[in-house]
């Protein structure tokens, strides 16, 4: 059977990227969204809604995929309703394809909260992992969806006989709007609206984020590495870190984003500047700047996800991506940083997102 891939949060980073990528390698794919973009040539989208068995039954009772790629979940107010509901999407979704018996990878993307704890907990004391963080590190005594998913995604593996990857990127970054994950995007908002304004571009996180070592995961090489561990034998029924390759310091990225826009920069003080607070009182003049430049989005909400950028950059610790385990079975993709940010930047203007 030809590759047939249903990728599942199509209108996101992740999935629109790998659909992307898997369109160029000549995969048949199908997006799969509440309201799927239609922007990919070549991509059939599907609309259904992860949350409703009914809703998925009648939109995959007639068709049959080879590979299923998760990266989708919904963000809810406490840990226990992520574990409820995202364990739901992901039970919903393997129990409408199970079926047809044809799928034979199933591919789920989680994170590094894997390592950190979920939003409640986030990388506070006590759950504080060694890093770089390492595939092997045990789960953390602690409620996590992520591991929820992964749950999920075994059961179904052993009921249904095919192979499974979990994939945990560090902070995607990609274009996408409307995403709740999104720091590229919305530090180029940021950075837009500090332009228009004449305001700094203040560093908004912590000490050990401004000084420590990090890495981040571009969504290309994410789906690199997704379709490599759906293709590679190796690779199969085993977990994955994923990150560009490279490490960095915000301490001299920071100036080098400034620079890209032509813009003040300015470092750790000593305090926390939340841009959750920087960009509270923005919508209207976002608003106005999309009418002055005849942006495609003139809601700011849509573009920025100020409150994860902020979860990211607030951080007490620095955090780094082991990608040994992966390296060493073959998947040898590089993506350098810098270029991640500005390949992305040149995109949103290209784009007509950002001035």
């Amino acid at each position: 059977m030809p590759n047939k891939a249903l990728v599942v949060g199509v209108s996101g980073i992740t999935g629109s990227n790998l659909a992307e990528k898997l369109l160029a390698e000549e995969w048949t794919v199908y997006g799969l969204a509440r309201n799927p973009q239609a922007e990919l040539n070549g991509m059939i989208p599907i609309a259904a809604d992860l949350l409703s068995k009914d809703s998925l039954n009648i939109a995959l009772s007639e068709l049959s995929f080879t590979h299923v790629f998760i990266t989708s979940w919904m963000r809810q107010e406490t840990e226990a309703e992520n574990i409820r509901v995202n364990s739901l999407m992901v039970r919903n979704l393997l129990n409408a394809v199970s079926p047809k018996k044809t799928v034979q990878h199933v591919a789920l993307v989680t994170g590094l909260k894997h390592y950190l704890g979920p939003f409640e907990a986030y990388a506070k004391a006590g759950t504080w992992p060694l890093t770089p963080v390492r595939e092997e590190h045990p789960r953390l005594a602690i409620e996590n969806f992520y591991y929820a998913q992964e749950d999920e995604v075994y059961a179904a593996a052993e009921r249904d006989g095919f192979s499974w990857s979990v994939h945990r990127p560090h902070t995607v970054i990609g274009k996408a709007v409307g995403n709740m994950m999104n720091m590229g995007t919305t530090l180029a908002v940021y950075a837009s609206i500090c332009k228009e304004t004449g305001r700094p571009f203040q560093f908004p996180g912590s000490a050990a984020q401004w000084n420590g070592l990090s890495d981040v995961t571009d969504a290309r090489i994410l789906a690199k590495q997704l379709i490599w561990a759906a293709t590679t034998a190796a690779a199969r029924n085993q977990a994955f870190n994923i990150a560009n390759g490279d490490v960095f310091r915000w301490n001299w990225l920071w100036q080098e984003l400034a620079d890209w826009f032509g813009i003040e920069a300015r470092g750790f003080d000593g305090s926390l500047h939340p841009l959750e607070g920087q960009l509270s009182t923005d919508e209207l003049l976002w608003a106005d700047i999309a009418a002055k430049y005849n942006l495609k989005e003139a809601k700011l909400d849509r573009l920025a996800s100020a409150w994860h950028t902020d979860l990211d950059l607030s951080r007490p610790i620095e955090v780094m991506t082991d990608m040994a385990k992966s390296r060493k079975l073959g998947f040898t993709a590089y993506q350098n940083t810098r270029e991640s940010f500005f390949d992305l930047f040149t995109k949103l203007r290209e784009e007509k997102l950002i001035p």
